[in-house]
C-alpha cells in the first residue's frame, strides 16, 4: 500500500487522490483554504464590529451587518454560476474569485473604517463567484452521474470545507482577538492566497471541461448585459452620491435595501418558475411542493446562522469562556460546528443506511421536519444561559457548546436532504438553476434576521428567542402534519 495520499491507480497507472482523480486534491485544497479564510474572517466579524478597539457598534447593528454579509454571499452564488456558464467558464471564474477574495481580506486588514465595507463587499462577490463553480469542477472529474466514485469524491471535498472551517477560528480568531484585529484579517488573506497559488499550480490535473464556457454569451447578449449593468450601476452611484452630498446618508441606506432585496428576490424567482407555462402539470406540482421546503429552510437558516452573530455576541459579554479554568477566545466557538460535522456525518450516514436496510428510513419530509424541530430546540436551550445572564451571572461555556451540538444534528438532518430534494424536484428546464434557488433560502433567512436587527428587535431577549424557537418547532410540526399533502405535490419524489 502506498503511504501517501496520492497513490497509483491500479487500472491506469496514473496518480490518484484516495483513489480519486488527482484534480480532486487541487479542488480539495482550494476549498479548504477558501473556507479557512472565509470562516476565520466570519468568526472575527461580529466581535470586531462590537469591540471598543474595533468599530464599537451596538449588538443590533453588528448582527444586521453580519446577517446582510452572509445573505450576500449566498445571493451572489446565482450570478456567480451564471458567470461560469456564460462568460468565463468554471476554471477561470474560480481563479478570478480567489483573487477577489484575497483582495477583500487585504482591504479588511487596512485599519480604516472607510475601506472596511468595501472589503466585505469584495469577499462576498468573490465567494459568490467561487461557490457554484468549484463544485461544478468536482463533478467534471468523473464520468457522469453514474461514476461510482462520484459521491465519495464530493464527500472528500466536503471534508476539506470542514477542515478549513475548523482550523480558521483557532488560528485567525486567536490572532485577531488576542494580538490585532487587522492582523487576523491579513491571515485570512494569506490563507486565500495559498489557495490561489496551489489552484494555479494544480490546474493541469483538472478536467478540460472546466475551461469550457458551456453557453457563451453572443455578441449582442454581451453588449446588452454590459449596457444594463452600467445603467443600474450608474443609478446606484447617483443615488448614494446624492445621499452623501445632502448629508442624509447613514449605514441603513445601504443595509435596508439589501435586506429587502434578499427577501424580494427569492419570492420573484420562485414566482417566475411557478408561472412558467412551459412546465408540465407534474413539474408545476413539484414546484408547489418545493415551496413548503423553501419556506421551512428559510426559518431554519434564520436561527442557525445566528450561531455566528447572536450567540457569539452573547458569549463575548455574558458567558464564562473557559474550561477547567483555561480561558479561550470567543471565536473558538465557531470551530465547534465543523468538528462535530466531521465526527457526526459518518454516524448519520451509517444510521440512515441501517434504517434503510430494515425498511424504516424516515422520508424526506420527516427528516426535514426533524431538522426544524431540532434547530428550534437549540433556541429553547438558549433560554437557559439567557436566564442565567439575566440574573447577573456568567453562563457556562458548555451551554453554548450544547446549542451548537443540537444545531449540528439539525444541520445534518436537514441540509443534505434539502440539497437532495432540490435536485429531485427541479423542473428539467431549471435543473442547473435550482441549486441557486436553494441558496436563496439561506439569503431569505439571513435577511429576515438582518431586518429584525435593523428594526431594533433584541434578538438576544428571552421573548424573541422563545418566539423564534416556537416558530421553527411549529413549522416542523406543520410539515409533518401535512406530509400527505406535501407527498402528493412531490409526485414520484421520495
Amino acid at each position: 500500500m502506498a503511504s501517501s495520499l496520492t497513490k497509483d491507480s491500479p487500472n491506469s497507472g496514473e496518480k490518484t487522490f484516495f483513489g480519486h482523480p488527482r484534480g480532486l486534491a487541487t479542488l480539495f485544497m482550494t476549498e479548504m483554504w477558501e473556507r479557512f479564510s472565509y470562516y476565520g474572517m466570519r468568526a472575527l466579524l461580529p466581535l470586531y464590529l462590537i469591540a471598543p478597539g474595533g468599530l464599537d457598534m451596538n449588538a443590533g447593528t453588528a448582527t444586521a451587518i453580519y446577517s446582510v454579509y452572509l445573505s450576500l454571499v449566498y445571493l451572489l452564488a446565482m450570478p456567480g454560476g451564471w458567470f461560469g456558464d456564460r462568460v468565463w467558464g468554471p476554471r477561470k471564474t474560480v481563479a478570478i474569485a480567489g483573487g477577489i477574495i484575497m483582495l477583500g481580506h487585504l482591504t479588511l486588514a487596512l485599519p480604516s473604517e472607510a475601506t472596511f465595507f468595501a472589503g466585505l463587499g469584495l469577499v462576498a462577490i468573490g465567494s459568490g463567484l467561487l461557490k457554484s463553480n468549484i463544485s461544478t469542477m468536482v463533478g467534471h472529474l468523473y464520468d457522469g452521474p453514474e461514476d461510482p466514485r462520484r459521491d465519495g469524491g464530493f464527500t472528500i471535498f466536503y471534508m476539506g470545507i470542514n477542515m478549513g472551517a475548523f482550523a480558521a477560528p483557532l488560528v485567525i480568531g486567536t490572532v485577531g482577538e488576542n494580538v490585532n484585529w487587522h492582523l487576523g484579517f491579513a491571515l485570512a488573506a494569506l490563507g486565500m492566497g495559498l489557495g490561489v497559488v496551489q489552484f494555479l499550480i494544480g490546474t493541469r490535473h483538472l478536467n478540460e471541461r472546466s475551461l469550457v464556457v458551456p453557453k457563451p454569451l453572443s455578441k449582442d447578449e454581451r453588449a446588452a448585459t454590459l449596457r444594463k449593468s452600467m445603467i443600474w450601476l450608474g443609478v446606484a452611484a447617483v443615488f448614494y452620491i446624492g445621499t452623501v452630498v445632502t448629508g442624509v446618508y447613514t449605514l441603513n441606506w445601504l443595509l435596508v435595501p439589501i435586506t429587502i432585496a434578499g427577501l424580494v428576490i427569492p419570492v420573484m424567482v420562485l414566482a417566475r418558475i411557478k408561472r412558467d407555462k412551459e412546465l408540465s402539470a407534474a413539474e408545476q406540482s413539484k414546484v408547489s411542493g418545493y415551496i413548503w421546503f423553501f419556506v421551512a429552510a428559510a426559518i431554519f437558516w434564520m436561527i442557525y446562522d445566528q450561531g455566528g452573530s447572536t450567540l457569539s455576541i452573547f458569549a463575548e459579554s455574558s458567558a464564562e469562556n473557559s474550561v477547567f479554568g483555561w480561558d479561550f477566545p470567543v471565536s473558538w466557538y465557531q470551530s465547534v460546528n465543523p468538528v462535530l460535522i466531521m465526527a457526526l456525518a459518518p454516524v448519520f450516514a451509517t444510521f440512515w443506511l441501517a434504517l434503510n436496510r430494515r425498511g424504516k428510513e424516515p422520508s424526506t419530509i420527516v427528516k426535514f421536519s426533524s431538522g426544524l424541530v431540532l434547530v428550534g430546540a437549540s433556541f429553547f436551550v438558549f433560554l437557559m444561559p439567557l436566564t442565567i445572564a439575566g440574573d447577573g451571572h456568567k453562563a457556562a461555556a458548555m451551554w453554548l457548546v450544547a446549542i451548537y451540538f443540537i444545531q449540528t444534528m439539525a444541520e445534518l438532518t436537514l441540509s443534505p436532504v434539502g440539497l437532495s430534494v432540490t435536485t429531485k424536484m427541479a423542473p428539467q428546464k431549471y435543473a442547473s438553476q435550482m441549486m441557486g434557488v436553494w441558496f436563496l433560502a439561506v439569503t431569505a433567512g439571513d435577511c429576515t434576521t438582518g431586518l429584525l436587527s435593523l428594526a431594533g428587535v433584541g434578538l438576544d431577549s428571552t421573548g424573541v428567542v422563545a418566539l423564534e424557537a416556537t416558530l421553527a418547532v411549529a413549522a416542523g410540526i406543520a410539515i409533518f402534519m401535512y406530509r400527505g399533502k406535501v407527498k402528493q405535490l412531490m409526485g414520484d419524489v421520495r
